[in-house]
Order: C-alpha cells, then sequence, then structure tokens
C-alpha cells in the first residue's frame, strides 16, 4: 500500500464516523430540546385549546391537529396547517414576556378562507386592514391579545423577534403577527 491510498482509507473512515455521529446526534438534540405547546381561547366560540405541539420526538401530530382545528376558520370550520414557524414564534414571543407555556392567548383570528377574507374585506371596505392577499389565508397570521398583558407590551415583544409581520390594532384589542417578511404598521 502506498501513502495515498491510506490516505484516502483515513478520510474515507472519518467522513463514515462523522456521518454517523450527524445521523445519531440529532435524535439527541431532540430529547434536550424542550417541549413547545401553546394553548388558545378563540373569543368568538370561547372554545380553548392547550396542545403540545414539539416534544423529545419531534413535532407532534396530535398537538399540531388540536391547533389547526383551534385556530380554524371559525365562521365556516374550514382548516389548514398553520405553519410551524407562527407557531415557534408565538412561543418566543410568549418567553420575551415571561408568560407561562399553558397561559391562553386570546384568538380573534387565525386562519382564514379566502370566502370570509373576502366577506370581511367587503363588508369593511380596504379601510378594515383585510389584505386581499393575507397571510391568514395561508395559516401564517394570527390576531391575538394575551389578557394581562397591555397591548403594547405584546406588539413590542413580537416586534422584538424580527419573525415577520406586526400589526397594531389598539382599537379593536389586538396584536397581528406572521411569518411573512417582517413589517410594521
Amino acid at each position: 500500500m502506498n501513502a495515498t491510498s491510506l490516505d484516502r482509507r483515513t478520510l474515507v473512515k472519518a467522513m463514515l464516523a462523522t456521518g454517523t455521529g450527524l445521523l445519531v446526534a440529532p435524535g439527541s438534540l431532540l430529547a434536550a430540546m424542550p417541549e413547545r405547546r401553546l394553548a388558545f381561547r378563540n373569543v368568538h366560540t370561547n372554545e380553548k385549546i392547550d396542545a403540545r405541539y414539539f416534544g423529545a420526538g419531534g413535532f407532534d401530530p396530535q398537538g399540531l391537529a388540536e391547533i389547526n382545528h383551534g385556530l380554524r376558520d371559525w365562521r365556516n370550520g374550514e382548516t389548514t396547517p398553520i405553519d410551524r414557524d407562527l407557531l415557534d414564534l408565538l412561543v418566543r414571543v410568549r418567553q420575551r414576556l415571561g408568560v407561562a407555556p399553558r397561559r391562553s392567548f386570546d384568538l380573534i383570528s387565525g386562519y382564514r378562507s379566502p370566502e370570509t377574507n373576502a366577506a370581511l374585506r367587503e363588508a369593511g371596505g380596504a379601510t378594515t386592514g383585510v389584505a386581499t392577499k393575507s397571510q391568514h389565508m395561508l395559516g401564517k397570521a394570527t390576531d391575538v391579545a394575551l389578557p394581562g398583558v397591555p397591548l403594547e407590551r405584546l406588539r413590542l415583544a413580537a416586534l422584538s423577534t424580527q419573525g415577520g409581520g406586526v400589526g397594531f390594532y389598539p382599537r379593536d384589542g389586538f396584536v397581528h403577527i406572521d411569518t411573512g417578511r417582517v413589517r410594521s404598521w
């Protein structure tokens, strides 16, 4: 054997060892990650959910299904998969506020079907704040409040994450949070 073939063997062994380590590491990393959960109370239906959507095994299909149902278009019952980044963004906002994981957000709006979105826009005109291409229709937006937390403080926490769009509606009693591009109004 020459020195070149030995070096190749050593390199291949090192690559295999590193690759195997990478395949094993994510599972142990997941186990070390804290669970993520969200709680909501729909202000229109008074329906409450408290779902763990991420645990030691990764994303929890049952918890995600509970959240998808809880954030459905309450006007017609239509659901869509809610953006996981939005869920994580809401957790980060809650953490910045120092709020316990089981404390409920008041949900004003989650997913909105295109029909509901169009009806809301038509009913109130272009000045309602209902966008024609709303992130709500993509499952990427919520309008929320957090009882006991001033809206301005909720808004500042959402802005500090730089996780997407933040709209401030103090007269209507909520903060819009989405995972679209970073912007505020």
